[in-house]
């Protein structure tokens, strides 16, 4: 059977993925000294407090060890399917890629680049685990995910454009002309998936939403698909973007979730992710 490798940027914890049946590598975050992986040794509430203490965050992706912990399994009969956060966002990809280049058994390791992160990554595990455990091959699983891959939408709302700027996703000029006006940042991918960019700058949190809905309309979202909000400690908003999409799209499942320390290193505590994906349970 295919053994189903991922990391915390799948929104997965490394103690759902034992329970699944599958792995789970934890992101690490490093702040105020202290390097901890996520989802394992913090979580988000603990993680912005020290955040509003004055500190600043990084974030790392898996280490070379945890990668081939998994991957010295991987046989003819047992290969094993290394899905990662999209490249270009994050170096994981690349870097699952070259520790592959240094094994023995190669050939029985495949690194899926998912070209998304948070909740279609998530969408994509979890059809790989499936598939999986029917018996699929790594071609069949592949086939499948690249189908899910071409039918997502990500976008992100901010709300603090020094996490933009320091990112290098906005200019010092315009984060600070943001910031005076207090406009909300919205982001999106770029059509490669390996980038953000700006998608608008919108005069409140709900004009932001209204702007990802007359996307999601355009792009055909609707029963067939799922929306997922993840937040970093940021649920009043979260909830008010579920009850705008609700009575957009009826038919839809919409899933609100918090997001992990990594990613609020990149968003800025308080940022809301908005992402349609195909519903894979329908």
């Amino acid at each position: 059977m295919v053994r189903i490798f991922t990391d915390t940027s799948s929104l997965f914890t490394p103690a759902q993925g034992r329970e699944m049946g599958f792995d789970v590598a934890p992101l690490t975050v490093t702040i105020a000294g202290n390097t901890y992986r996520e989802r394992e040794e913090i979580e988000t509430p603990e993680f912005i407090n020290i955040i509003n203490q004055g500190h600043l965050p990084t974030s790392s992706q898996p280490t070379p060890a945890d990668l081939m912990e998994i991957y010295e399994t991987a046989t003819a009969e047992n290969p094993v399917l290394h899905i990662t956060i999209t490249d270009g966002l994050s170096g994981a990809y690349q870097s699952a890629c070259g520790v592959r280049e240094t094994m023995d058994n190669k050939e029985y390791i495949t690194v899926f680049n998912s070209g998304s992160l948070c909740g279609p990554q998530w969408t994509i595990v979890r059809k790989a685990v499936a598939m999986a455990k029917d018996g699929a091959s790594v071609e069949e699983i592949i086939e499948q995910l690249e189908y899910l891959k071409a039918n997502d939408k990500s976008f992100l709302i901010p709300q603090d454009f020094d996490y933009l700027r320091r990112g290098g996703r906005l200019t010092p000029a315009a984060a600070k002309v943001g910031s005076l006006l207090r406009l909300v940042p919205l982001m999106t991918q770029t059509a490669d998936d390996r980038q953000l960019e700006k998608a608008g700058l919108c005069r409140s949190f709900a004009k932001a939403v209204e702007k990802c809905i007359e996307t999601f309309h355009k792009l055909g979202v609707g029963e067939k698909h799922m929306l997922m909000i993840s937040h970093a400690m940021n649920l009043t908003e979260a909830n008010q973007a579920k009850e705008m999409l609700a009575k957009e799209f009826p038919g839809s499942r919409i899933d609100v979730v918090d997001l992990t320390p990594a990613f609020t290193t990149q968003g800025g505590p308080r940022c809301v992710a908005i992402q349609s994906m195909i519903d894979i349970e329908k």
